[in-house]
């Protein structure tokens, strides 16, 4: 019997990950797993792009707020809430769509990731340093120790920051190097990338900023203050609403709001990309295809007939979901 499908739609922001993921969920009879880490939050709603009521067509979603501003979620309890929406999914037949940007994320849900456990004592400490001194002193600490992890983490991202250094003094090694081999824990996995050539990327990332601002995202930073976002170690920190905070704080015009939103979502989304690009397992398709939901069935029917072929599970593979015609897909073509 074939290993239960899983799909992960992957790729930077604002590429379309959202309407795959529901498209894909329509057709399977699936229900879409969120892996951004802000969209877990509720009333970050304009800024994360969070997808809307009416967008979902229906579908089921998980993770979409779950979060008040002022909790934080590490990526070990992302994960541990991730994958327990996937199981529960799968214990009903359902097929699980993740759809989220994030690398990390994606990689500590999919993959046999064991995180490094932690210290309070050593956590408090960086911690305090984070706060006395500021993020850029403790990056320059983590370049100091592990060139390639400052590499991967931006300057500004004080709680990374902190986790890599707690890691890197608990472990007596890199941080880099607690990162998994690509080895998924559902065999059944399959992920889809949306590419999107860089110019087209950062026409489309200025216009959503554009739109997120007309929709009234200062109104929704404003808001999100009354109810702790500034006390919050993690919401704040969002593309966009530091950026906002600085414009309710007069620090700067609603113009510069913008364009440093756009600015900084841009070179997220550069990162993003290439995070993406070191993993060889991800099938990469055109973002604008006409076809693009059959494209991605051609996918996920031949990483069937490959798991066919290996676990030697004959030649029908489920793929169908309840209400659909076919039922199951024959893997031999």
């Amino acid at each position: 019997m074939p290993a239960p499908l899983v799909v992960a739609v992957v790729g930077p922001t604002a590429a379309g990950k959202s309407d795959l993921a529901v498209a894909l969920s329509r057709r399977l009879g699936g229900e879409v797993v969120n892996v951004d880490a802000m969209q877990v939050y509720r009333g970050m709603d304009i800024g994360t792009a969070k997808i809307t009521g009416p967008e979902r067509h229906g579908v089921r979603h998980h993770l979409l707020d779950v979060l008040d501003v002022t909790e934080t979620a590490t990526v070990a309890e992302f994960q541990e809430l991730a994958r327990a929406a996937i199981d529960d999914c799968i214990g009903r037949g359902v097929v699980p769509v993740l759809a989220g940007g994030s690398a990390l994320y994606v990689r500590a849900i999919l993959d046999d990731f064991v995180f490094p456990g932690t210290d309070p004592v050593v956590r408090d400490r960086l911690e305090a340093e984070l706060e006395q001194h500021g993020s850029g002193v403790l990056h320059q600490q983590l370049a100091a120790k592990d060139p390639k992890a400052a590499e991967q983490i931006l300057p500004s991202n004080g709680r990374r920051i902190v986790r890599a250094l707690e890691v890197i003094e608990l472990t007596g090694g890199p941080y880099v190097a607690t990162l998994p081999e690509h080895r998924y824990v559902y065999p059944g996995a399959v992920q889809l990338g949306l590419d999107v050539p860089r110019p087209v990327l950062d026409e489309r990332i200025d216009r959503r900023v554009d739109r997120m601002f007309d929709a009234g995202f200062v109104a929704e930073v404003r808001g999100l203050l009354n109810k702790g976002l500034i006390e919050g170690k993690t919401a704040n920190r969002a593309l966009g609403y530091s950026q906002v905070i600085a414009l309710l704080n007069g620090e700067l015009d609603e113009a510069q709001a913008r364009e440093r939103t756009a600015q900084a979502t841009r070179r997220f989304a550069r990162r993003q990309d290439s995070w993406f690009r070191k993993d060889d397992r991800i099938s990469w398709l055109p973002y604008d295809a006409p076809d693009l939901v059959e494209k991605a069935f051609q996918v996920l029917r031949r990483t069937a007939m490959a798991q066919g072929n290996r676990d030697g599970a004959g030649g029908v593979v489920e793929l169908e979901g309840p209400g659909h015609h076919s039922g199951a897909v024959d893997a031999r073509g």
